[in-house]
């Protein structure tokens, strides 16, 4: 097929079970037993598990007893974020020696637009392949990677063979590849919106295509164009080097759940005066704040604010987090609570977006 639209050479790269492999790797005797990172204490939460840990069930953002639960024998490890953003950076300066389109996502994932490359290498594929070669070598931790047209299909491609390994997605099966993609593996299409995809007949990408734009637009809103496009290899998002956050918070978990507002005033208190140094820092201000609440029962809800105006101040965020706050009833104990502040005076005005990529013919070379 013969794409209308100019056509990068995107890798992404997502290191395996980051955070457990760093604490496997420089403690010999974890190795090949179940982990999990965080999660250790009566009220804690896993950070990230081990390969092993995930074939009991254990995963990211689970509470650390329903870990123990799935596995007895799990072992807990306190995390270690200074050495993981020590390794992060080590991993970047390797994508670096192939270009300065890198984008970072997390310390763990980063997308790189190698359709031109420090080593004129015209092979995203092979270049895929000596950049997870360098990070084993270089800190003994393996690497999986997705080589495609756009970053949405080489972030789904990432996925593919895992651990430690890459799948590339070359131009001219691009649409065969989305057509059979089942639903869940839609990156963007979480739990619930696959559950709802499902109960209107969709279940891989072909049914997904079938269906028009109005459509999508009516059952699922703003996210009704993304899906269209995606599954028609449409996707023009660049790589973008220097992300600019769209937002900025602070969270507090607490060692006992409140059950009063009253209570819950003196730990707003505390997130505000965090939130409002982040922001000093940053030299940031924004428009709308957003409470978060995480209750006892790990259901999350959020209330949301935006002013006529930007703010930064501590007494002002605390005001309108008070608000957001006795809004409506709590609906049972609360284990978390968080503020933000989005709608950035960082954020930029979307401008017509030409890319200058490089318009390449299905002979491009992956």
């Amino acid at each position: 097929m013969q794409f209308d639209f100019p056509l990068r050479k995107i890798i992404h790269v997502d290191m395996d079970a980051f955070y457990a492999s760093v604490e496997q790797h420089y403690n010999p005797e974890l190795k090949g037993k179940p982990i999990a990172v965080g999660g250790g204490s009566k009220r804690g939460v896993v950070s990230a598990a081990s390969y092993e840990a995930r074939k009991f069930g254990v995963r990211s953002a689970m509470s650390g007893y329903q870990a123990q639960k799935n596995c007895p024998q799990l072992i807990f490890v306190r995390p270690r974020f200074d050495r993981y953003k020590e390794i992060s950076l080590q991993i970047r300066d390797i994508f670096y020696e192939y270009t300065d389109l890198v984008e970072p996502l997390s310390l763990d994932e980063a997308y790189l637009d190698v359709t031109e490359n420090k080593k004129g290498n015209p092979s995203a594929t092979l270049i895929a392949k000596e950049i997870r070669q360098k990070i084993l070598d270089q800190t003994g931790l393996t690497a999986s990677a997705g080589i495609s047209i756009n970053k949405f299909i080489a972030k789904v491609a990432s996925d593919y063979n895992k651990p430690n390994g890459q799948k590339t997605v070359n131009p001219e099966e691009v649409i065969q590849f989305l057509e059979e993609l089942d639903i869940r593996k839609f990156y963007g299409v979480g739990k619930v919106t696959a559950d709802k995809m499902y109960r209107l007949g969709i279940f891989t990408g072909k049914d997904l295509k079938q269906k028009s734009e109005e459509f999508l637009d009516e059952h699922f809103g703003k996210s009704g164009s993304y899906y269209f496009n995606v599954v028609r290899g449409v996707h023009h998002s660049p790589v973008k080097p220097h992300r600019t956050p769209k937002s900025v918070g602070a969270e507090r978990t607490f060692s006992e759940n409140l059950s009063s507002e009253i209570f819950m005033l003196e730990k707003l208190e505390n997130i505000a005066n965090e939130l409002e140094r982040r922001l000093q820092k940053s030299k940031i201000a924004g428009k709308t704040i957003t409470l978060k609440i995480k209750y006892s029962d790990f259901t999350l809800q959020t209330r949301s604010k935006t002013l006529p105006y930007y703010i930064a101040s501590k007494d002002l965020i605390l005001e309108t987090a008070k608000e957001l706050l006795y809004q409506a009833d709590l609906e049972n104990s609360v284990r978390l609570l968080g503020i933000s502040l989005a709608n950035l005076n960082t954020e930029k005005k979307k401008e017509d977006s030409k890319d200058e990529a490089v318009l390449v013919q299905l002979k491009f070379e992956f």
